[in-house]
């Protein structure tokens, strides 16, 4: 099916929650170690979901948020809002942005008064103090993921304004020397220092890998749209499959290699274009 680009409309997998009949094994591909954490899909279960304050007919998955030590940056949610719920106000902290990526149904989305609808693949960039709420005003549950930075204003650039586009409106690039091989959906500038996180949708053909260990400053999480792969994650290879969910702390080294048979897509956050923080605020202090 055609998304009027020439290109395959996406499909993304989107939990449904339920639990596992009792016969069933409780084995699993769950791993939490110092480096990284791999939350897999069978885990996205009823019992562990979260009511979210301000928000009617709404559940969520909490896949990722700062523990000292670890990963401390972002938090990541998936949200499932059933038809009539919704929330005025979902941000209740004005210093944060976020981005919205939705995987299954119809999601309204109204920032600074104008209404927008996102469907499957729809993303919206909600900047630091922004006026927003959202509504499921279809017949049928919608599911998206939130991702939420402190924004980490500097002096001389003003914060980047709120926008909607879709992963179908967005051609995904190529990277250097792969042949389409490996292809980043980039919805920011990265040379823009005013986006201080990017959120992209990170596509592998058959056989496409990254072909060295990433190990970098910046954190991860990456959550499997669709496809299977092999995952290098610090010294270990692990086997993912679309709605597994990757949570990786800065320098962990990472490299993957897309098995198919059809493409491995995740969406991936990072946090970016700004200079490693040594002291707490005013407190000259070091980091300990």
């Amino acid at each position: 099916m055609s998304d009027g680009t020439g290109r395959d409309t996406p499909s993304y997998y989107t939990p449904t929650g339920g639990l596992p009949p009792q016969r069933e094994l409780l084995t699993d591909r769950a791993i939490v170690k110092e480096a990284y954490t791999v939350i897999p899909k069978g885990v996205l279960r009823d019992i562990v979901t979260s009511s979210l304050p301000g928000f009617t007919n709404t559940r969520s998955w909490i896949i990722a948020r700062p523990i000292a030590g670890f990963a401390t940056t972002f938090s990541q949610l998936i949200v499932e809002i059933a038809p009539g719920g919704g929330a005025e106000q979902p941000e209740a902290e004005a210093i944060v942005e976020g981005v919205l990526f939705v995987t299954a149904g119809e999601l309204t989305v109204t920032i600074a008064g104008e209404r927008h609808v996102l469907g499957a693949g729809g993303y919206a960039y909600l900047a630091p103090d922004e006026t927003w709420s959202l509504a499921n005003e279809g017949a049928e549950a919608t599911s998206f993921h939130w991702v939420r930075k402190a924004y980490e204003q500097v002096p001389g650039i003003d914060a980047p304004a709120s926008f909607v586009t879709s992963d179908q409106a967005v051609e995904p690039r190529p990277m250097p020397g792969t042949d389409g091989a490996w292809a980043t959906t980039r919805f920011v500038d990265p040379d823009d220092l005013a986006h201080d996180m990017h959120v992209n949708i990170v596509t592998f053909q058959p056989g496409g890998s990254i072909p060295f260990a990433e190990t970098h400053v910046m954190e991860h999480g990456l959550f499997v749209l669709e496809g299977k792969a092999v995952y290098r994650l610090n010294d270990d290879w692990v086997e993912v499959e679309a709605g597994d969910f990757m949570w990786l702390r800065a320098f962990c080294p990472q490299a993957c290699y897309a098995g198919g048979p059809g493409p491995f897509r995740y969406l991936l956050y990072k946090d970016v274009n700004r200079q490693v923080r040594l002291s707490r605020g005013g407190d000259p202090r070091p980091w300990g």
